[in-house]
């Protein structure tokens, strides 16, 4: 726990000291961002441990999981927020594992296909039912309601900044 509490050094120290409802933005993002790394980082440290997987693995994985005919490269790096090239590799790896096969459908190798190997499939349904247990374990202790009313809170503060972007919404 202690080592855990270490290496997961609060962000919310930024505004150690602030009071009330001094910088309330300020405080619920550092809030929000502390507790999404926590989350992330506990994730990654189960994903490697119980299944070899890195957590883009995972993530590259359920959207191929979600799409039976696979799908371009290009469309799992845009899914994915990954490069082009960290795709390629993620894919190449997962492939020399087995868990992936790469396709050229009709014959164009101008495009390239990734799609689940029926090991593929099997590995990240095993996956998502530890993922999906991981994350109620980590949350155990907030009441069901509460989990209801704050995907509908952080719904409206995702819809605020989404509405006061300066830039072209997730680049």
């Amino acid at each position: 726990m202690a080592e855990a509490e270490a290496t997961n050094v609060d962000l919310e120290i930024i505004v150690q000291g602030v009071q009330g409802r001094s910088k309330p933005e300020l405080r619920l993002w550092l809030r929000m961002l502390s507790t999404t790394k926590l989350i992330s980082q506990e994730i990654r440290r189960r994903l490697r441990t119980e299944f070899g997987a890195t957590l883009p693995q995972f993530d590259l994985m359920a959207q191929l999981y979600r799409e039976k005919d696979g799908l371009r490269l290009g469309e799992l790096s845009r899914r994915t927020m990954v490069t082009n090239g960290n795709v390629t590799g993620l894919v190449e790896r997962l492939e020399a594992d087995g868990y992936v096969q790469r396709l050229t459908p009709d014959g164009d190798r101008r495009v390239t296909v990734a799609k689940l190997t029926d090991a593929g499939t099997m590995l990240f349904a095993a996956m998502a039912a530890a993922h999906e247990g991981w994350l109620q374990d980590m949350m155990a202790d907030v009441d069901p309601r509460m989990v209801g009313a704050l995907w509908l809170e952080i719904g409206s503060l995702k819809s605020s900044a989404s509405n006061h972007l300066s830039g072209a919404a997730f680049e």
